[in-house]
């Protein structure tokens, strides 16, 4: 199989070129191939007038090429200053370093970025927005003329996006040229000059970002229509499934949490990272639990002291990171699909396969899971299909509640639409959905209600189709001018 076919790309000096495509549609291979790590079989690379034969990545850091990835690759146990002293200096093992000029150059490129972070540091101190910016810093030390950027905000808040943003503008009024990669759209209207759209390892296509809307942009990636990426709700909620009244939990920082969750509702939780979604979460999954306020199911009262408990209640919980928490990449899909109901299709310890297989075949048709078979390892997946996956494991359990962490995070737009449509539809079927993310755009979209969370606690409950504007002034602790729903 082959994995980029016949593709054409240019940059030009002081442009930000955004790179798209759905998982598999071969941007990672192609990045690799610029950067040196893979050889292509074919065609033709030109680096400033000069075409370069046997790229390796020495050559191309040599040329100016730089590439940010999602996960930095710096040492952890190093100071920030010893990490960029050591990609920047050169010489033998035996030479004497000064540390002064050392550490005033690390201070001078993280000034120029916009860091305010102690060269002094280590890198294991820093949170993953901090090290892209070490990342950038050591590009811009090493005079880097074309700056890969792969999927550079997954893992930042608002604020911190803005920042990066501004970080890529100077880069571009520098003459830096940029390669931006990214499943958002809204991210490549906001930065880019031009967009390359990759599809099955081919480029479909080169245009000017002012010239083109999201769904036309869509439409190239997929290769079809996608008629609505946040399908509409089909029936109001029904009662009341889930009631907290002022949940709180000292060892996690929630604070007196109370709403209610209705059946057939998909209750959307916004706010910045740290203010608390994901912690309330692990407490009503009973992985921190509560130690005051009051839990109702269908009315009655409930203690979660344990994920064994909130299971057998009927609340399910899929988590924010799947590689680490969601799939295990090495074990088969059904086994995958099956992990939490071991006890219902294996009972008194008796194994029985052709049952694990009959219930992954049934989700892997339910949720349309691309997949060479039941048998296939998690980690032969898409992001997108390692997504259903973990889905598939807690709709096993037939669960009432269903807590989803970040659900399409760092899948592409078309897998997107899949998992949204699935969300609607298990709502439709009456399932009460809490629905945690950092995509606004996708909380907007896909709830009936909205939850902002700011400093462990609940800072209002807004109504569906509310504005960004309204939830990022409550997320920030401004006064708004929309009641509570």
């Amino acid at each position: 199989m082959r994995a980029l076919r016949g593709v054409d790309f240019d940059l030009a000096a002081g442009e930000v070129h955004a790179l798209l495509g759905e998982n598999g549609a071969g941007k990672s291979t192609l990045i690799k191939v610029v950067t040196g790590a893979h050889a292509p079989d074919a065609g033709e690379i030109t680096v400033a007038g000069r075409t370069v034969h046997g790229l390796t990545p020495t050559l191309a850091q040599q040329l100016g090429i730089a590439c940010i990835y999602q996960q930095p690759a710096l040492f952890p146990d190093l100071t920030v200053a010893e990490n960029i002293g050591l990609r920047l200096e050169h010489g033998g093992a035996t030479r004497r370093i000064d540390w002064p000029a050392r550490r005033a150059r690390t201070a001078d490129l993280l000034a120029r970025v916009g860091a305010t972070i102690d060269p002094e540091a280590e890198v294991n101190e820093l949170s993953m927005p901090e090290q892209q910016l070490v990342e950038i810093a050591c590009s811009v030390g090493a005079g880097a003329r074309i700056v890969i950027m792969d999927e550079p905000t997954a893992s930042l808040t608002q604020r911190e996006q803005g920042r990066l943003f501004t970080v890529v503008r100077e880069l571009r009024t520098a003459g830096v040229g940029v390669v931006y990669i990214s499943h958002r759209l809204e991210e490549i209207f906001a930065l880019a000059d031009r967009v390359t759209v990759l599809r099955d390892g081919a480029s479909v296509g080169t245009h000017p970002v002012a010239a083109m809307k999201e769904a036309d942009l869509i439409k190239l990636m997929v290769g079809r229509e996608v008629a609505q990426l946040y399908p509409p709700a089909e029936a109001p909620p029904g009662d009341v499934v889930l009631d907290l009244k002022a949940i709180g939990c000292t060892a996690s920082g929630v604070r007196g949490v109370t709403l209610e969750l209705r059946t057939g509702e998909i209750f959307g939780l916004a706010g910045l990272v740290g203010a608390g979604r994901t912690e309330l979460a692990r407490v009503l999954f009973g992985l921190t639990p509560a130690d005051s306020g009051e839990i109702r199911l269908n009315g009655r009262r409930v203690v979660i002291p344990s994920p064994r408990q909130a299971i057998e209640l009927g609340i399910a919980y899929v988590p924010e990171d799947r590689r680490r928490h969601g799939v295990i990449l090495e074990m088969p899909i059904a086994q995958n699909m099956t992990m939490a109901v071991h006890r219902t299709i294996f009972p008194r310890g008796w194994l029985r396969d052709g049952a694990e297989e009959a219930l992954a075949l049934d989700f892997i048709r339910t949720l349309a899971v691309k997949c060479a078979g039941p048998d296939a390892p998690g980690g032969t997946l898409s992001g997108g299909n390692q997504q259903k996956v973990s889905l598939a494991r807690w709709l096993a359990t037939k669960p009432r509640v269903l807590i989803l962490d970040e659900p399409t995070q760092g899948v592409d737009v078309g897998a997107k639409s899949e998992i949204h449509r699935i969300i609607r539809r298990l709502a439709k079927d009456g399932l009460a959905v809490l629905m945690i993310s950092s995509d606004l755009p996708e909380v907007l979209g896909m709830s009936d209600r909205i939850g902002v969370m700011r400093g462990g606690a609940l800072a209002t409950v807004l109504p569906g189709g509310s504005d960004a504007h309204t939830v990022m002034a409550a997320a920030l602790g401004q006064e708004t001018n929309k009641g509570a729903a």
